[in-house]
C-alpha cells in the first residue's frame, strides 16, 4: 500500500493479537505509523510485531490485560515512554462470553461481560486522554458493536451501548482540545479462529441453539446479507484515525452491511 496516511504517527491497538485489532495493526503499520500492540495473549502480539518489524515497520508488543486500571496505567506509560507521545489509539478488548436469553444470566456471568466490554475502553480512554490533551492532538478510536440492537446478549450490549454513549459524551468533553473520540461498530464477522476464546468451555445443546439464534438474528438484519471480514472494519477505524476525518467527532460508524445497532 502506497498510502502513508500514518507516517510518523504513534498508534496503540489494544486487542491487537487477533481479527479486528490484528487486521487494523497491519493496515496502520503498512501506511507508516509506529505500533503499540497490546493483548493478553502476549505470544501472538510478539508474532504480530515480528511480521511488522520483518516488513520493516516499527512496533512493540506489550502482554497486558486491559480488564484493569493497571493495564491501561502500564500501555499509556509504556507508550510514552518508548516513543514520547501518543497519536492514535484505537479500544478493541471486549466479545461476548455467553449467548442467551437475558433472564438465564447467573449475577457472575453479567459482570464478567461488563468487565470484558466496557472496563478496557474505560480505562483506555481515561489514561490515553491526558497524553493527548498535553499534546492538544489525538484521535481515539473505540470499537463498540451493531449488537445493541440484537438478541441473546443483553449485558454484552448493555457494554457497547455504553461504549457508544461514552464516545459521544467524551467528544463533547474534548471538543476543543484538538483530541478526536469517534467509534467504529462492527457487525457480525468471519473472524476464523480466535487466539483467546472467548468461552473455552464446550458449550451445552441449550446454549448451542441460543448461540445459533444470535447468527439467525445477526443475518436477517444484514441487509447485505452476509458476514463482514476484519479487514472491512480495520477501513473504517483507519478512517476514522486518519487526518482526512479531522472534522469529525463524537460519531458511531456502522461497519455492518447495512445493519444498524
Amino acid at each position: 500500500m502506497s498510502n502513508k496516511r500514518f507516517e510518523g504517527q504513534v498508534a496503540i491497538v489494544t486487542g491487537a493479537a487477533q481479527g479486528v485489532g490484528r487486521a487494523t495493526a497491519l493496515r496502520m503499520a503498512r501506511e507508516g505509523a509506529q505500533l503499540v500492540l497490546v493483548d493478553r495473549a502476549l505470544e501472538q502480539c510478539n508474532k504480530l510485531r515480528d511480521e511488522i518489524e520483518s516488513a520493516g515497520g516499527t512496533a512493540m508488543a506489550l502482554g497486558l490485560d486491559m480488564e484493569h486500571h493497571s493495564g491501561a496505567i502500564e500501555m499509556a506509560a509504556r507508550t510514552v515512554e518508548r516513543f514520547g507521545r501518543i497519536d492514535i489509539s484505537v479500544h478493541n478488548v471486549g466479545g461476548t462470553i455467553w449467548a442467551k436469553p437475558f433472564w438465564e444470566y447467573s449475577e457472575e456471568e453479567m459482570t464478567k461481560e461488563i468487565t470484558r466490554s466496557l472496563w478496557p475502553t474505560l480505562w483506555s480512554c481515561r489514561e490515553v486522554i491526558p497524553v493527548m490533551r498535553k499534546q492538544q492532538r489525538g484521535a481515539i478510536v473505540n470499537v463498540g458493536s451493531v449488537a445493541t440492537r440484537g438478541v441473546h446478549r443483553v449485558p454484552y450490549s448493555a457494554a457497547k451501548g455504553g461504549v457508544h454513549a461514552a464516545t459521544v459524551c467524551m467528544a463533547m468533553e474534548l471538543g476543543d482540545s484538538g483530541v478526536r473520540v469517534n467509534c467504529v461498530s462492527p457487525g457480525a464477522l468471519d473472524n476464523g479462529v480466535r487466539a483467546t476464546p472467548r468461552n473455552p468451555h464446550a458449550l451445552s445443546a441449550q446454549e448451542k441453539e441460543w448461540m445459533d439464534g444470535v447468527y439467525v438474528q445477526s443475518l436477517r438484519d444484514t441487509p447485505m446479507d452476509r458476514l463482514g471480514s476484519a479487514e472491512e472494519v480495520a477501513a473504517g477505524i483507519c478512517f476514522y484515525a486518519a487526518p482526512e476525518s479531522s472534522y469529525i467527532t463524537g460519531q458511531i460508524m456502522y461497519v455492518a452491511g447495512g445493519g444498524i445497532g
